[in-house]
C-alpha cells in the first residue's frame, strides 16, 4: 500500500467506496451490487491506467470534498459533471489531472445526471468484505458511507500509466429518459401491459440504489388476490408491487422478490437509471414485441 491517503472534508448527500461488487453470492442472499453507474466508474478507473476492479468514489448529487495526504496523485472525475476543481481551479470531467500533497479535491453539485465517480491511480484500497470494497445500502455490508474525518488509504499502481488526456463521452438527458424493456416473465399478469410504454413515468423521491420508484398511470392485476411465490431478482427487472406503480431494481436489490416482473431494462441502458434524478421523465420501449396474453 502506498502512504498516500485521502482526507474526507465533505461528502455531499451521500459519498460510497464501490466497485464492480461481489458476483456469486445470490445463493447466501448477498447481491452483487457495486457501482451504480458501471460505465462511468469503468471509464473513470481507464483514465488514472487502473484495473478495473479498482475502487472509487461513487458521489451522489455532488458536494465532496478531500485533501490529499503523503504525496501526489492522479485523479479522474466521470459521470455526473460536478464541475470538478483542485484548490479551487477546475480541470474537467472525463479528463485526467495531478493533485499534489495538501491540495483539496472538490465537486460541485451537477446540473444534469446523479452520481460521479471519484478514481485515483492505484485505487482507493479500503479493506475488502466478501471480496468486494462495495457498500450494499440494503444490507449494509461493505465499508460504511463516507463522514467528514475519514481516510481513504491509495492503492499501489500498476506500470501502466494513463494513456488519455480527455475521454469523449455525451452528455446525460436533463428531461426525458428512455429505457428499453425486454417483456415478460410475468407480463402476462397484467390487464394491459402495455400501459407500461405508453406511459410518462416520472421517477418519485424515493428512488435510491436499491431501486427507482415510478409514477404515472398505475397497472393493474389480471387477478387482484393471486399471490406469486418470491423468484429470483435481478438488476434492471421491473417489479410491479399491488399499487400498480413499477420500480426498476437497481444494484443494492433483493435477491428475490414477490411481485410480478413485467419486464427487464436491456442491460446496455441500465447505466442510464443512475444517472436518472427524481422529478424527470422516464419512458419506457419494448425492445421487441411483446407476445399477447393467450396467442399460440
Amino acid at each position: 500500500m502506498s502512504a498516500v491517503t485521502l482526507e474526507i472534508l465533505r461528502t455531499g448527500p451521500l459519498a460510497l467506496v464501490e466497485d464492480l461488487g461481489r458476483p456469486g453470492l445470490s445463493h447466501l442472499g448477498v447481491t452483487r451490487s457495486g457501482a451504480a453507474d458501471r460505465r462511468s466508474h469503468t471509464l473513470a478507473n481507464r483514465l488514472v491506467a487502473n484495473p478495473g476492479d479498482r475502487a472509487t468514489v461513487e458521489v451522489t448529487l455532488g458536494g465532496l470534498s478531500a485533501r490529499v495526504r503523503g504525496g501526489d496523485v492522479a485523479i479522474a472525475v466521470t459521470g455526473a459533471d460536478t464541475d470538478p476543481a483542485v484548490n479551487g481551479v477546475p480541470f474537467g470531467t472525463n479528463s485526467i489531472h495531478y493533485a499534489h500533497d495538501g491540495e483539496v479535491i472538490s465537486l460541485g453539485a451537477p446540473s444534469t445526471g446523479l452520481r460521479s465517480y471519484l478514481a485515483v491511480r492505484g485505487g482507493i484500497d479500503v479493506t475488502p468484505v466478501l471480496g468486494s470494497r462495495s457498500y450494499d445500502v440494503m444490507s449494509a455490508i461493505g465499508p460504511l458511507p463516507l463522514r467528514p474525518g475519514d481516510v481513504l488509504p491509495v492503492g499501489e499502481h500498476t506500470d501502466d500509466f494513463p494513456e488519455l488526456d480527455q475521454a469523449p463521452v455525451a452528455a446525460f438527458d436533463d428531461d426525458v429518459v428512455e429505457l428499453r424493456v425486454v417483456p415478460g416473465p410475468r407480463d402476462d399478469w397484467f390487464v394491459d401491459p402495455d400501459i407500461l410504454v405508453r406511459t410518462n413515468w416520472q421517477i418519485t423521491n424515493r428512488s435510491d440504489r436499491v431501486g427507482m420508484r415510478l409514477v404515472g398511470m398505475p397497472l393493474e392485476y389480471r387477478t387482484p388476490d393471486r399471490q406469486l411465490p418470491s423468484e429470483g431478482a435481478t438488476r434492471g427487472a421491473i417489479q410491479v408491487p399491488p399499487n400498480g406503480f413499477p420500480v426498476i431494481l437497481g444494484p443494492d436489490h433483493p435477491v428475490t422478490g414477490g411481485y410480478p416482473v413485467i419486464g427487464v431494462v436491456v442491460d446496455e441502458d441500465i447505466d442510464r437509471v443512475a444517472q436518472a434524478r427524481p422529478g424527470q421523465t422516464v419512458r419506457l420501449h419494448w425492445s421487441r414485441p411483446r407476445r399477447p396474453f393467450g396467442a399460440d
